[in-house]
C-alpha cells in the first residue's frame, strides 16, 4: 500500500493527472493490506482535491473499514454515498455487511439487506451468505 501511496504523489510532483481510477487503486491496496484509516484519508483526500469518487472508490473504502473491525465507519461510508449521489449496489451493501457480519452486528446487517430490497437491489449468494453468517455469528438461529 505505501508503493501505491508514493506512485499516486509521484504523479501530482509528475503533473499528472489523478482520478478516479488511480485513488480508486489506492484506496484498493490500502484496503488488501488492511489500514482503512489510509484508505477514508485518500477519500478526504479526493474531495479536497475535487476528483469525483465512485462506487468503486467507496466499495474499496467500506472492505478496508470491514477488515479494520469498523462496522460503523463502514456503515458511514454506504450512507454518504447517498449524500453525494453515488449509487450504492450489490458490490457496496455486500462489504457493508460483510462488516456487520464480522463484528456480530447482526441486526444492521439484515437492515441492510432490508434496505436492499426496497432499492430493488438484487443480492448475490455472497449478500445472503454474510447476513446468514451475521446470524451465526450473534447467535440468531
Amino acid at each position: 500500500w505505501a508503493k501505491a501511496l508514493g506512485l499516486l504523489a509521484d504523479m501530482a510532483l509528475a503533473c499528472v493527472e489523478q482520478n478516479a481510477i488511480t485513488y480508486s487503486a489506492a484506496v484498493s491496496a490500502c484496503e488488501k493490506c488492511g489500514v482503512w484509516w489510509q484508505a477514508l484519508h485518500l477519500l478526504r483526500e479526493m474531495t479536497e482535491s475535487l476528483v469525483e469518487s465512485n462506487v468503486f472508490t467507496y466499495s474499496a473504502a467500506i472492505s478496508s473499514c470491514e477488515k479494520g473491525g469498523e462496522w460503523l465507519r463502514a456503515l458511514e461510508l454506504l450512507q454518504r454515498m447517498t449524500v453525494i449521489r453515488i449509487d450504492r449496489g450489490v458490490l457496496s451493501f455486500n462489504a457493508a455487511i460483510s462488516a456487520c457480519e464480522k463484528m456480530r452486528e447482526w441486526r444492521h446487517a439484515l437492515q441492510l439487506l432490508q434496505d436492499m430490497v426496497d432499492a430493488s437491489i438484487q443480492g448475490t449468494s455472497v449478500t445472503y451468505s454474510a447476513a446468514v453468517s451475521a446470524c451465526e455469528k450473534g447467535h440468531e438461529w
